[in-house]
């Protein structure tokens, strides 16, 4: 198992995965967006030379809290095959790992899933569901 960011040249790769996810317009156009963004991380777990599981990690700069910026993870996904053998969770420590390294003074994760196992496994990984209320506008 290796865990690090992404390559630019593994978009196909990741795509893969993402049929897991959802797939997305105007793709060549994000992907530059994306991958030149220094703040956007991309995190890749691949096993046997396959991307296997990700999740993205987004640096906000930010204005208060001593002017340190805060994490946001979202995209946590990982191949159906390859479930429950940490890689998502290696993942998840790796964007710690960054949003340490930039200094915020906290990580955000969001999740639609309102799955037992899932939402446990957030727990386990030292996300809690008790410190703040999410509210979603969908445009």
């Amino acid at each position: 198992m290796t865990v690090r960011e992404i390559r630019d040249n593994e978009l196909s790769n990741l795509l893969e995965l993402y049929i897991h996810l959802q797939n997305s317009e105007h793709l060549q156009n994000t992907w530059s967006e994306i991958i030149n963004d220094q703040n956007h991380h991309i995190i890749v777990c691949k096993v046997d030379g396959k991307i296997v599981s990700s999740c993205v990690c987004v640096i906000i700069p930010n204005l208060t809290r001593n002017i340190r910026p805060y994490a946001f993870i979202e995209n946590v996904v990982t191949h159906t095959d390859y479930r429950g053998k940490g890689y998502a969770t290696a993942c998840l420590n790796y964007a710690k790992k960054l949003a340490i390294k930039a200094d915020c003074y906290k990580m955000m994760l969001l999740t639609g899933s309102k799955s037992e196992s899932t939402l446990n496994f957030y727990k386990q990984a030292g996300y809690n569901c008790t410190d703040k209320t999410a509210f979603i506008q969908w445009l």
